[in-house]
Formats: C-alpha cells, structure tokens, sequence
C-alpha cells in the first residue's frame, strides 16, 4: 500500500503542473456554500430563529408599554405616542411601530383558519378595539421593522427583506399556545407588536405571548 502511494505521489511529480490539480480539504466550519444553496425562505426563517431569544424577544421587552398607557399618549397625537413609546425605521416617511401588553375580552375569534384571529374588547364597551393576528398567515411587517438591529441594506434585496418579514411573524405565531374552543366572551392577556399608520386605525397586534383567561 505504501509503495502504490509513493508511486502515485511521484506521477504526479512527473507529469506536467496542468495534469494534475491538488484538492484542499473543505473547511468544516465555512458555511457558505450550505447558506448559497438554501432558498430565500429557509434563510430568512434560519435568521428570524438565530436572533429570536437573543435580540427580538430583548427589543420587546425593553419597549413594552400597557395598552393604556399606550392609548393616553396617542390622545396626544400619533407622534406624540411614537416618540413616546414607538419604534420605526430611520426614515420619518416610515410608520410608528408600537409593543403592547394588556388584558381585554374576546368579541369575535376565527381559530380555524391558517390566518387565525381574535378581537378583543380592551375598555369594556362591548366593541373591539384590537385585533390579535395569531397566523400563521399574518398581515404586515411590524415584526421586521420594531427591530432596531433589522437594516435593509443588509439583505439582497426587496424581495428577502419582504420574506424576512414573513418569517418573522411565522416565528411569533409558531411560539404561541394557541387557544381552542369557544373563546367568545373570555378574557385573553398579550405582549404583542404592531403598525399604525393613522391614530383611528384599529391595531392589528402580532402577538409573542398570549395567555387565556375564564369568563369574567
């Protein structure tokens, strides 16, 4: 066996430099050929999930303010509350993105659907007035764009941004104890994110918590 070694290595040696082509060894720590071979969508789920503990969940926590609070600083004004409490983009053409916790009753639910939803009643008047989008069909970008550490100019282009949005809010769904049953009528508490573009617009929160309640 050693000497059939041997003899192939002086070949080699032999032949002209064009004929024979020396291999390095894959470095076992690049990952950059796996990440090139993967889709749009299994990177930018791999990122959301990579920076979900460390850096999403963080960001919520150091922003979250009681719905009420929330409500009396946007009696003020939209800017008022987005200076106040919000998050956006730089950029002031971008919308205000808000987080907020709070307990209210649940009006009208739609649980059996990919683009599952509740409305909930947050001031006892019998009407609802946010909307808590449980997916995993979710609307919006305001998981995206609540993050400080998310830079466009970072990503491809237009279109991995708008699936990191996705994979973004599929992650907050996927991280939820989803509720069962006839929900109408009990209590539900919240940690949420959401958009709002117009102080009229009813919230349409994206949740990373849920808790439900009984019937009060």
């Amino acid at each position: 066996m050693r000497q059939a070694i041997l003899s192939g290595a002086l070949v080699c040696l032999l032949l002209p430099a064009a004929a024979c082509k020396i291999v390095p060894n894959p470095d076992p720590n690049d990952q950059s050929e796996a990440l090139a071979s993967q889709t749009d969508e299994a990177r930018m789920a791999a990122y959301a999930d990579a920076n979900w503990e460390s850096q999403v969940l963080p960001v919520i926590a150091e922003h979250e303010v009681a719905y009420d609070t929330w409500r009396q600083a946007l009696s003020q004004g939209l800017d008022a509350a987005g200076e106040a409490h919000g998050l956006r983009p730089d950029g002031e053409a971008n919308p205000w993105n808000f987080v907020v916790s709070g307990t209210g009753t649940v009006t009208e639910a739609k649980l059996d659907s990919r683009a599952a939803k509740m409305q909930v009643d947050m001031d006892g008047d019998g009407a609802a007035d946010v909307v808590l989008q449980l997916g995993p069909i979710i609307r919006g970008t305001a998981m995206r764009d609540a993050m400080p550490f998310v830079v466009f100019t970072d990503f491809r282009d237009q279109i991995e941004f708008a699936k990191l949005a996705r994979a973004m809010n599929e992650r907050a769904s996927a991280g939820l104890t989803r509720p069962e049953g006839d929900v109408i009528g009990q209590t539900v508490s919240f940690t949420g994110v959401f958009t709002l573009r117009a102080a009229g617009d009813t919230p349409e929160i994206v949740p990373v918590e849920i808790e439900m309640g009984a019937t009060p």
